[in-house]
């Protein structure tokens, strides 16, 4: 290309003059306006010397709540205080009353203590003077046995038509029947043969021995040895038995008026009893 071509300008067209006049007509009323307002501002406006303070709307609801809140918090305390004395009076009165309970049953205790141990010296002097006349009846009852033997030996040489043997009989009955009474409140024990403590054939055996005969020693074989006899046909000094002839459990004494005497068992000891307390089985008569 020649440098002579022609190089497009790069310039911007020129505005009309038209429009370049209204733009600084308009500009120029702006400006006019800005500095009017700037000379009428400083004179109208007054100058600040304090400062007011806008009044708080809240200040006594304020105060109001903060008394609420103090009262509340002592309403609290106190209820605090009251519940805690509550709590003292109620354990006060509960520790009082465990403490009269307690005295109470100690009360209770010692007077059953003191009932318990008068009983005991009661029963242990009743059983010292139990024992005493049982022994002074047995102190008797020997010399009685003795002396009615002397006395029959000596009725049989003087009279023939007194047999000896129907003396000896009466007498071993009632040296049987004495010895048996004499034994009322002895212990049961099992096994026992006196002479504060039996068993029923222990018993048995002993009040045969004071009149001379001598039992076996179970119930077993006294519920044998003899002559079986009637129940309604009973003597004083026949042997009563429980259970079967010879396979007997139980054994006591006749003695008279439908009483038996025998060693029952450990709760209530040697007693004497109706035979209508227990029927016996059978009967046998030894003399």
């Amino acid at each position: 290309m020649s440098h002579t071509a022609h190089i497009p300008s790069h310039r911007k067209p020129r505005q009309r003059a038209s429009t370049s006049a209204l733009r600084a007509g308009v500009a120029g009323g702006v400006l006019s306006t800005i500095a009017v307002a700037g000379a009428a501002g400083p004179a109208q406006a007054e100058p600040v010397t304090q400062t007011i303070e806008m009044p708080t709307i809240a200040s006594g609801f304020s105060a109001a709540a903060a008394a609420s809140a103090q009262a509340t918090q002592q309403l609290a305390l106190d209820m605090e205080k009251q519940a805690d004395q509550d709590a003292a009076a109620e354990k006060a009165a509960k520790a009082a009353k465990k403490a009269h309970a307690e005295a109470v049953r100690k009360d209770e205790a010692e007077k059953k203590a003191e009932a318990a141990a008068k009983a005991k010296a009661e029963a242990e002097a009743k059983e010292r003077a139990e024992r005493a006349s049982r022994t002074a009846e047995r102190t008797t009852l020997s010399a009685s046995t003795g002396a009615s033997d002397s006395s029959s030996s000596g009725s049989s040489s003087a009279s023939a038509s007194a047999p000896s043997s129907s003396s000896n009989v009466s007498g071993s009955a009632a040296s049987i029947v004495a010895f048996a009474k004499a034994q009322v409140g002895d212990a049961y024990v099992s096994g026992g043969t006196g002479p504060n403590a039996w068993d029923c054939s222990g018993l048995v055996q002993a009040a045969y021995r004071t009149a001379g005969i001598d039992l076996p020693r179970v119930s077993q074989a006294q519920s044998t040895y003899g002559t079986q006899v009637s129940l309604d046909n009973l003597q004083p000094g026949d042997i009563l038995y429980w259970g079967g002839a010879g396979s007997a459990y139980h054994v006591a004494i006749y003695v008279g008026g439908g009483q038996f005497v025998g060693a029952q068992n450990s709760s209530t000891g040697t007693v004497q009893r109706s035979m209508d307390y227990d029927r016996p089985t059978g009967a046998v008569r030894v003399l």
